[in-house]
């Protein structure tokens, strides 16, 4: 059998500006991506991806004689799993409430594939509580339940690594700690949620942990760092200061002090030294977010929404972000005061005013620091980028009326 996670088009384009470099079911929510979540459940299998044209090198599509497609903005639930493995047939869909779920194709109709349901034989889902990703700020907000269920899953007939000693533990037996991993003289408080510490992570002295909180392999904490549910670190990840539900994907540096809260932070991130977001308006008013599809700012429903960070942006120290913030693709952000709320992909510069990050030194920037990682820096990643680069130009307004 053949899977792929399909991007579904609006989405998709809620979720930007996460999904400008990578397929919707390779968002981070919980300890792992949606497409890990699956590829867990279902087993061996081969994995594909319906995406964007540009990102599909790097994420193919892999389809054969028999194919089933799965929204990939839905994380799955054992119930789920047994309706979508029993398609049999061909243009045979799960759905939800009018919304595609999941179909199976054949390798003609595949090449036709539409998110139509009105084209398919449709089955509704017995399902009614599932995790799904809509918006950008669903990554935070719903990263509790999605570390609950991860850690269910993932620790279920396993043995957790034994507690070191010198380390504090409130309900360790909510606890699970990988090969590998190491942990000196920390709080870890389960009270709350579960704590998971994945392999070679480790957790220096000195940290506060709240669960529900993940943090992911060869990720770090710093010393003495504060950290709040629900939060995750992802891969490689090096993170310290005040942390309060947030989910930092892999390779990214919040070394030092400073708080970030209610916040998604992408890869290959760098936070500044003592920079801070604020995540609560001083009127307590519902914030408003950037939305890429409608071309302004929306209501969220929350009180508490911090910083959305997209892939490759850069912060200088003592960086102020204001409540509800969307940074782009490739930023790079400096200066004393607030900049403005949403600053585009490939910007440079600051409350001061910005101009462009042009490509050439981008790259040199990414190409350091992904050989400081000892990642290769690769032609496709290079070619995702100029493509970012071009669809967002229409959001870098200077460029759009220069003085």
């Amino acid at each position: 059998m053949h899977y792929l996670f399909f991007d579904p088009g609006k989405t998709r384009i809620n979720l930007l500006p996460f999904t400008y470099t990578r397929p919707v079911a390779n968002l981070r929510c919980g300890i792992l991506t949606i497409d890990q979540k699956w590829q867990q459940h279902l087993g061996t299998a081969t994995y594909g991806y319906f995406t964007q044209e540009y990102l599909q090198q790097k994420f193919p599509k892999n389809t054969g004689t028999h194919n089933i497609l799965i929204n990939g903005s839905i994380c799955p639930t054992p119930k789920l799993v047994e309706e979508i493995v029993k398609l049999k047939k061909n243009k045979e869909a799960l759905i939800c409430k009018g919304e595609l779920i999941a179909v199976f194709l054949d390798e003609i109709s595949v090449s036709s594939f539409s998110e139509d349901i009105n084209l398919l034989h449709c089955t509704e889902t017995e399902e009614s509580n599932f995790i799904q990703l809509n918006y950008c700020y669903d990554i935070f907000s719903k990263n509790g339940d999605a570390i609950k269920s991860d850690f269910d899953f993932l620790t279920k007939g396993r043995t957790s690594q034994p507690i070191p000693e010198g380390t504090q533990c409130l309900y360790p037996e909510r606890i699970f700690i990988e090969e590998g991993a190491k942990i000196y003289f920390s709080i870890l408080n389960a009270s709350d949620g579960p704590i998971y510490i994945g392999k070679n992570a480790e957790i220096m002295e000195g940290c506060k942990v709240r669960g529900p909180f993940a943090i992911c392999e060869d990720a770090g904490l710093k010393m003495d760092a504060k950290i709040y549910g629900a939060t995750t670190v992802g891969p490689h990840c090096k993170v310290g200061g005040e942390v309060n539900n947030v989910v930092f994907y892999g390779y990214s540096n919040k070394g030092h002090d400073g708080f970030v809260g209610n916040a998604v932070i992408g890869e290959w991130v760098n936070i500044g030294a003592d920079s801070n977001n604020s995540n609560l308006k001083n009127t307590y008013d519902e914030v408003k977010l950037w939305n890429y599809g409608t071309q302004k700012f929306e209501k969220t429903g929350l009180t508490f929404c911090g910083l959305m960070m997209a892939d490759h942006a850069k912060c200088g120290i003592n960086t102020m972000f204001n409540t509800g913030t969307v940074v782009g693709v490739g930023a790079n952000i400096f200066g004393s005061g607030f900049p403005r709320n949403f600053i585009p992909s490939y910007s440079w510069g600051g409350a001061q005013g910005f101009e462009t990050f042009v490509l050439n030194k981008f790259y040199k920037t990414a190409e350091a620091v992904y050989k400081r990682r000892n990642v290769p820096f690769t032609e496709i990643d290079r070619a995702i980028l100029k493509e970012v680069f071009d669809q967002s130009k229409q959001y870098r307004f200077w460029e759009q009326n220069p003085s």
